[in-house]
């Protein structure tokens, strides 16, 4: 090989390692000058020589002006060979990209000008180092140095022009090297990096969107850097992409709809909206693409229907108004355990728009896909029964609408109700807060008779007997109260004539023995006045306490409400419905006589009108005092239930036995007293034991003889006192 420092003149070479630019320059102009002669007498391997003198000797010196000189030497050296650069190409770029990670920033500085002036000799043939400049260009964005920059994004723009303009570019080749940069936070290589997006993208020829998902969740983190202009750029970008993504013919949904999901929940709120103003147009082009997705994509909806920013909550519903309306069988992928799955979960949101529509969502499953979401109730179940307890009325009824669709298998109606029955015993807030709430919507959406004869049957056997009374006084209330009910309390009107309404007397009647007061207000709702005073008759001391006054007073005020209207009007008839004021007389005797109860209940039987008796009982009645009529009404004839004459005595009638009746409720009144009088005694006994525990703690006490001998005089200064 042809010795280089023959053909380079010793001063050149001097000149070439000046510390003044210069006396560099007029160097690199020599060797320019130099090897297009060789270039022009086809001596390449003395240019070869000249390169590597240039290499060896200058851009690995250790002395920087050294560096500086090879730098300019090779790029003179690739200006004289024109055309001819090519083939030298292997050996005069590798030293200067190795420049550009030089300690000293002027080297760094001449290696992008260096490559600058190569880069405009050979163009095309450049790009074969496209992805070792693009790395070197990468670093050098962020340099530390402004002139360094300033050169690096002149080399950048030079590069680009290079590559839209060529046909050798290999985009596969380069995809790997941007997706491992994406997530670099340096604005200046975040800056970088969109713009190679934005430029790559505007070439015709290569197919960018189809490797959008490599980089894509880079551009979404882009969006929430702190400069301004990124977030810009990186928005610009993501909105042409989407643009591209509505005209395209085919696209990967599947693999950007993952990254989406996870940019709906960023902290930043302009990723969340971008995001998922994404997911809103995946899911109107999508189709069958998305269907593995949607559980993922609910996912990402539903939290956002409750976001802080309104623009964010309109596209979200928008999204899941949407997605909802898709048509989607389970045997193409459609994963409906999924979807349970993420509505269960946000049950548990703190939002409350997120909660109701996760119940909207397992609504329309129910609707659509019944048999596949019965395969998961154990899944959903707890949880539907837990947000009964939810603070907000709307996701109550939402709840209940629910769990009223399943119940439509009998089966799972008597799941239900028991299950019901079990949260209003462990939790008493419920039963106090929601239980009007959830048994009046139950009994709209599941039949009221059907509701109400299955919670009886199982009170009926209710072991907590403080649980059973409670519940039996509330769903005695929401009977009396409800409008929803009044269908059942005209049936339960006709008990002694309509065998349906006698079914349902006694249906509840087991139950209802719970509480004295629900038995009462179910024989005056029944009209079986005689019954219900046999059963005041039957009550004993323990049975008439506080709790069994305040409900007293509660039944005595709804009598006063038209609910009971027909049994005040009743009162206008005294002689046929005896039993009745019988009734109302041994409640109002057992009222304390300065309770407002006993003067509401007074005043209205005072107010039957002294016409309403005949004139036997006028005449007996002449004092005034309305509470001597019941003495004389009797007439001697045996008198059944009101407005009837009885044929037995008035033990049965209509096939309802009430000498079985009453006997039944005694005896549960009697489990009632023997439960009280247990819980007493516990009490006392634990009484003692804490007063026994106190006793060994306190000091000695005196003997019985120091106590003798002060008694006397304690005593005879009571006496003294008195």
């Amino acid at each position: 090989m042809a010795d280089a420092s023959s053909l380079i003149p010793a001063a050149v070479l001097r000149n070439l390692a000046d510390k003044l630019y210069e006396k560099r320059k007029n160097a690199a102009l020599d060797i320019e000058g130099i090897v297009k002669q060789l270039a022009i007498s086809g001596d390449h391997d003395k240019i070869t020589a000249v390169i590597n003198l240039l290499t060896t000797e200058f851009t690995y010196s250790p002395q920087a002006n050294h560096r500086k000189g090879g730098l300019i030497g090779l790029a003179a050296a690739t200006v004289g060979l024109t055309s001819e650069a090519a083939q030298h190409l292997e050996q005069i770029v590798p030293p200067v990209l190795n420049s550009f990670s030089d300690q000293d920033s002027r080297v760094r500085y001449y290696a992008c000008e260096a490559l600058y002036n190569i880069a405009k000799v050979v163009r095309g043939d450049f790009i074969i180092f496209f992805n070792q400049i693009f790395d070197a260009l990468c670093k050098l964005s962020a340099d530390s140095d402004a002139n360094v920059q300033s050169a690096a994004h002149l080399l950048d723009r030079l590069v680009k022009d290079i590559v839209t303009e060529s046909d050798q570019f290999s985009i596969e080749e380069f995809i790997p090297l941007l997706r491992e940069r994406m997530n670099v936070l340096n604005p200046y290589v975040r800056q970088f990096l969109v713009g190679w997006i934005t430029v790559l993208d505007s070439v015709p020829d290569i197919d960018m969107l189809g490797f959008l998902p490599d980089f894509l969740d880079g551009l979404f983190n882009m969006l929430s850097d702190s400069s301004h202009e990124i977030r810009q750029q990186a928005d610009s970008a993501l909105s042409e992409f989407l643009q591209e993504i509505k005209n395209s013919p085919s696209v990967d949904y599947g693999r950007m709809a993952e990254i989406l999901v996870q940019r709906a929940g960023s902290l930043d709120e302009f990723t969340r909206l971008t995001a998922i103003t994404w997911i809103n147009e995946f899911v109107k082009l999508g189709g069958d693409q998305l269907v593995p997705y949607y559980a993922d994509i609910l996912g990402a909806i539903l939290p956002c229907i409750s976001d802080k920013e309104e623009k964010i909550r309109v596209v979200a519903r928008e999204t899941n108004e949407e997605l909802r309306a898709l048509k989607a069988d389970p045997a193409e992928a459609f994963d409906v355990g999924a979807i349970l799955s993420i509505a269960r979960r946000q049950l548990s949101s703190e939002w409350e728009a997120t909660r109701i529509e996760a119940l909207h969502w397992m609504s329309t499953l129910l609707n659509k896909y019944r048999t596949e979401v019965l395969q998961y109730l154990n899944d959903i179940f707890d949880t539907l029964l837990k947000a009964l307890s939810d603070p907000s009325d709307e996701v109550v009824l939402l709840v209940l609408d629910v769990h009223a669709c399943i119940a439509k298998d009998p089966q799972h109606f008597r799941q239900l109700v028991v299950f019901l029955v079990h949260n209003f015993r462990v939790d008493n807030s419920l039963l106090e807060k929601r239980g009007a709430l959830i048994i009046r919507r139950l009994c709209v959406l599941l039949n009221a008779e059907r509701v109400y004869r299955e919670l009886s049957t199982i009170l009926e056997g209710e072991s907590d007997l403080d649980f059973a009374s409670i519940m039996v006084q509330a769903l005695n209330l929401i009977l009396l109260t409800s409008s929803e009910l009044s269908e059942i309390r005209d049936l339960l009107k006709q008990s002694l004539v309509n065998p349906a309404g006698k079914d349902l007397y006694v249906a509840l009647y087991a139950s209802w023995c719970h509480s004295p007061m629900a038995i009462i207000s179910l024989c005056l709702l029944a009209q079986t006045y005689q019954h219900a005073s046999a059963v005041v008759q039957s009550l004993v001391e323990e049975d008439i306490n506080v709790k069994f006054l305040v409900q007293l007073d509660k039944l005595i005020r709804l009598l006063e409400t038209p609910i009971f209207a027909y049994l005040r009007l009743q009162l206008l008839e005294p002689g046929r419905y005896t039993w009745l004021f019988k009734a109302l007389y041994g409640l109002l005797m057992l009222l304390p006589q300065q309770s407002a109860a006993f003067k509401i209940l007074k005043t209205r039987l005072k107010a039957v009108p002294s016409y309403s008796f005949n004139g036997e009982q006028l005449k007996k009645t002449s004092s005034g005092n309305p509470y001597q009529f019941l003495h004389h009404m009797s007439g001697g004839s045996q008198i059944g239930e009101d407005g009837n004459i009885a044929v037995d005595g008035g033990n049965s009638h209509n096939g309802i036995n009430f000498a079985v009746r009453l006997q039944q409720f005694q005896q549960m009144q009697h489990q009632h007293r023997v439960h009280l009088k247990t819980q007493a005694q516990s009490r006392k006994s634990s009484s003692i034991s804490s007063k026994e525990a106190l006793r060994q703690e306190e000091p000695r006490r005196p003997q019985s003889s120091e106590l003798s001998a002060v008694a006397p005089s304690r005593s005879s200064k009571r006496f003294q006192g008195s």
